[in-house]
């Protein structure tokens, strides 16, 4: 629990009563590999910060997984548009390896809003993190070549590299095994 406390700080002020509220709003969930989140057709129920393990976010197109992201060690994940609303999914969230979670549902959550002094603030924070995220991925890649997209990927996860296979990098970064495979090669010769 200090990690997600220490988490939260990094937003907002907690006092001491903040953080005991905090402990019994969120539970813990732990996930095997190659267990579920969320799954495509069902409603996202909580929002999570990732104690450890690692996950990722992923589509399924036509019987093609595209990876979206990762989450690892002290990120916050959830699948917003389903949980903030309630509805169902289209994407997969799925631990990559044993992974513990602390958890809140969407009832908990507005109730951590309302009773933690600047609980909104660190919401609006917190998610603000996510979207600037997920448009700076989307930019890249529209705009840049497999190569500066993979560059970004060692960039952004470079403690991830050799804890995630290389068909989900490739997958993330929009290319084949193969191809990236070629660009590895062509940057080990560049340095």
């Amino acid at each position: 629990m200090e990690a997600l406390t220490t988490a939260i700080k990094s937003f907002i002020r907690l006092s001491t009563e903040e953080e005991k509220l905090i402990s019994t709003l969120f539970r813990e969930m732990e996930l095997k590999p190659g267990e579920y989140f969320l799954e495509e057709g069902k409603v996202c129920k909580y929002v999570a910060f990732v104690v450890k393990g690692l996950l990722r976010f992923y589509i399924n197109d036509d019987g093609e997984e595209k990876t979206g992201y990762f989450s690892n060690e002290g990120d916050f994940l959830s699948y917003y548009p389903s949980f903030l609303t309630q509805t169902v999914a289209d994407k997969y969230i799925q631990a990559l390896e044993p992974t513990k979670l602390f958890v809140i549902d969407y009832d908990r959550l507005q109730h951590l809003y309302k009773n933690i002094q600047e609980g909104e603030r660190f919401g609006r924070l917190a998610i603000e993190q996510v979207y600037l995220s997920a448009v700076r991925q989307l930019d890249s890649f529209y705009n840049d070549p497999p190569e500066k997209r993979y560059q970004q990927f060692l960039n952004t996860y470079p403690n991830l590299v050799q804890r995630i296979p290389q068909y989900y990098i490739a997958s993330y970064v929009g290319i084949k095994p193969q191809s990236l495979s070629r660009i590895r090669k062509r940057l080990v010769k560049k340095h």
